[in-house]
């Protein structure tokens, strides 16, 4: 069994409270995890700034390099963690053993960071919108305008803390290394797997392991990373996002409440737009925030919910290494007929329409975990309460209400799918502050532009543009 230590600034530190990671259908060990404790961390940031000098000692088009090939690395070679090596077959069973999710998913989550990694030239170009990175390095420079400028880092270090649901998320916190920051994280504790393999990744390719920080621990290490770090960011629900509001110091991805709205002139054709639909909702087993959870339109709604059940009601649970496998488990025990019942309390309320319901029970439980198939609902309109509900499995509500009223009543949207050729409701979404990413036309809600923020821009959170004049006599000294 590997025994997985916590890392301080590159060295490992075994500690005497270990916690066990284990497959979730059999409960076998798959590996022993030191935890740190909230005073360990924050011992440990007073350290913070020597991790971003060492850092700034390459260039940033030099630390971009060394991730590509960190890219390769993750994807291909067999790496050192803790007290022995994994294998990128090792990673993806282990990933799957301990999350629920389907090998074919880790491996395309896998595949997601590894993208991310090789171009992160383009992804910081256009993030900056093309400012020469030399300029973030010294925290000032000229602009291809020949304008001076200057951009200063908020922290020495970004600080994450990290889920357990969809690895996919680590494309987030990876453009810190070569924006020359360090890393704290917290990794998940069903999901350790990637952000150990990272840091081996990124050492083997030639960066300096002293960089980075994990601790692995409990809600005190969260805690302690989020104070200690002048930059972090979480992954949680609802509640986390409402306990971070307004606090500039923290990035908060939440759940996301994507939708796809079909706009009134081409929704007569929504037969056309079933596999755009199935698509968003069912993709990575519906664990994302960027899955479909809401489907909007004034008519035609019942039709289109009944479509979607009769494509996605019969899904079954299938084991983890079948390559048809759509849904990922929940492994903590009794959770999947936990979320069931609350689902079944909104499902039983007036204007709501199970339309899965013919399709068989919808738990299903295994000895120590459980699947839920996909659920599709009903509502005649935006007041339903199911309405604004998100879950972690393939679940979407159609929801029925005018065009007019639909911005408004569908709430904080990570993405929205805008099925219309209307400019005038086109030009209206686009000034919807409550949506965060646009698609116009038939874009699946989970297809992302890696070139395009994502709740965010991470160049605008680590670093603030200021005012920086030289007097005319330092002009020439500084060209």
């Amino acid at each position: 069994m590997l025994d997985i230590p916590v890392i301080r600034w590159g060295k490992p530190y075994e500690s005497l409270e270990k916690t066990e990671v284990v497959h979730f259908n059999t409960g076998e060990p798959i590996a022993s995890v030191s935890a740190a404790n909230g005073g360990l961390v924050s011992r440990d940031m007073r350290k913070a700034q020597q991790a971003r000098n060492r850092l700034r000692e390459f260039s940033c088009e030099d630390l971009i390099a060394k991730v590509g090939k960190a890219a390769d690395c993750f994807e291909n070679d067999t790496l050192t963690l803790g007290n022995g090596t994994q294998s990128p077959d090792e990673f993806v069973h282990h990933q799957s053993a301990s999350t629920g999710l389907p090998e074919h998913m880790c491996r395309s989550n896998m595949a997601k960071n590894c993208f991310v990694m090789r171009n992160m030239t383009e992804i910081l170009d256009c993030l900056t919108r093309g400012l020469d990175l030399g300029i973030l390095t010294n925290g000032y420079g000229t602009e291809s305008r020949g304008v001076i400028v200057s951009y200063q880092a908020q922290t020495p270090v970004l600080g994450a803390v990290l889920p357990s649901n969809s690895p996919g998320v680590h494309t987030l916190w990876l453009p810190a290394i070569p924006l020359q920051m360090g890393l704290v994280l917290k990794p998940g504790s069903q999901e350790p797997w990637t952000a150990y393999r990272v840091a081996a990744a990124f050492e083997a390719a030639g960066i300096p392991p002293e960089v980075i920080s994990l601790y692995p621990g409990g809600h005190d290490v969260g805690s302690a990373l989020m104070t200690s770090c002048d930059r972090s960011m979480i992954f949680g629900s609802q509640k986390t996002i409402d306990q971070y509001a307004g606090n500039p110091g923290v990035q908060v991805h939440g759940p996301g409440f994507s939708k796809i709205f079909l706009g009134d002139d081409c929704v007569d054709r929504w037969e056309e737009y079933i596999d755009v639909m199935a698509e968003s909702i069912y993709i990575n087993g519906g664990r994302s925030c960027i899955n479909c959870s809401g489907i909007w339109a004034s008519r035609h709604t019942k039709e289109i919910a009944q479509a979607l059940a009769e494509r996605l009601g019969p899904i079954d649970a299938l084991p983890p290494d079948d390559p048809k496998a759509g849904l990922a488990a929940f492994t903590v025990p009794g959770m999947g007929k936990a979320v069931w019942d609350m689902i079944k309390q909104d499902l039983e309320a007036d204007g709501v329409t199970d339309c899965t319901a013919e399709y068989g029970d919808r738990v299903v439980e295994l000895e120590r975990a459980s699947y839920l198939r996909p659920v599709i609902a009903h509502a005649s309109s935006p007041e339903c309460e199911i309405a604004n509900k998100e879950f972690m499995f393939p679940f979407a509500t159609v929801v029925e209400c005018p065009q007019a009223k639909m911005i408004k009543a569908a709430g904080p949207t990570l993405v929205g799918t805008a099925i219309t050729d209307d400019p005038n409701w086109i030009d209206q979404l686009l000034s919807a502050t409550n949506i965060d990413r646009l698609n116009v036309g038939p874009v699946p809600t989970n297809r992302l532009n890696w070139l395009q923020p994502h709740e965010g821009n991470i160049i605008d959170f680590l670093f603030r543009s200021r005012a920086y004049q030289v007097a005319e006599n330092k002009v020439a000294a500084m060209a």
